[in-house]
């Protein structure tokens, strides 16, 4: 169901976003004015891959799914898009069908930016160009370095770069605790291992394994982490 306007808390989200921060406080206010809310319930498409695209999207509630399906019928996860992150863009600009699926991870919330008002913002704002072009170029360079850890990078590295990188994304303070990190994003072992393209059983392994060594604590909730320390010796040492 579409909603009017943002919690404050999801207006938080959004403005404190890496990239959305940047921009002028003119643009951020056009963009902002233009965006409409939508909120989708957990495992909700948002898009499917072949859609024509309409909107420029940006999250500030839950998570965004960017996954395909192979002929195989084998799912494969690429990312989870972040509260404060926006997508959707690359579309937009060359007029190309939608390359993957989006769905919603968890009650999601988005802003969203119809194709014309897009263009419209572009041509009021020439700082969107270089944004943009900013933001494609960091998402290069993140996407050459996952082909390059997935090619030289042991499960039992890689996993434990995805747990750092998750705890950064969507960390948060255990109660009770002064160091130790709950994961809010809540995978299943499955869907972690989509992300890692390896299987469960391995991830599970390995999942145990740091357990052991007091880097993680699985419970039914999710995962905490103890030692973000002891995430990054594995993550080097494994290298």
């Amino acid at each position: 169901m579409d909603e009017p306007i943002l919690t404050m808390e999801e207006r938080a989200a959004i403005n404190a976003g890496r990239w959305f921060s940047t921009l002028s406080p003119s643009l951020r206010h056009d963009i902002l004015r233009c965006a409409y809310v939508k909120r989708y319930p957990d495992d909700a498409l948002i898009c499917a891959r072949g859609d024509a695209p309409t909107d420029w999207y940006g999250v500030a509630k839950g998570a965004v799914r960017v996954s395909s399906t192979t002929l195989a019928g084998r799912l494969i996860t690429y990312t989870y898009v972040e509260p404060g992150v926006w997508f959707g863009d690359v579309s937009l600009f060359d007029g190309d069908a939608r390359t993957h699926d989006t769905y919603a991870h968890g009650p999601t919330t988005l802003m969203c930016v119809s194709r014309s008002d897009f263009f419209r913002i572009l041509g009021l704002h020439t700082e969107l160009y270089d944004a943009l072009m900013r933001l494609q170029a960091r998402r290069i360079r993140q996407l050459f370095g996952l082909v390059e850890d997935l090619n030289t990078l042991p499960l039992r590295a890689r996993l434990a770069k995805q747990l750092l990188h998750l705890t950064r994304s969507y960390g948060v303070p255990e109660l009770g605790s002064k160091q130790e990190i709950r994961i809010a994003l809540h995978l299943a072992q499955e869907e972690l291992a989509q992300l890692l393209g390896a299987s469960r059983q391995r991830v599970n392994q390995e999942l145990k394994s740091m357990e052991r060594d007091g880097a993680i604590r699985l419970d039914p909730a999710g995962l905490v982490v103890c030692s973000s320390n002891a995430l990054m010796h594995i993550a080097e040492i494994t290298s």
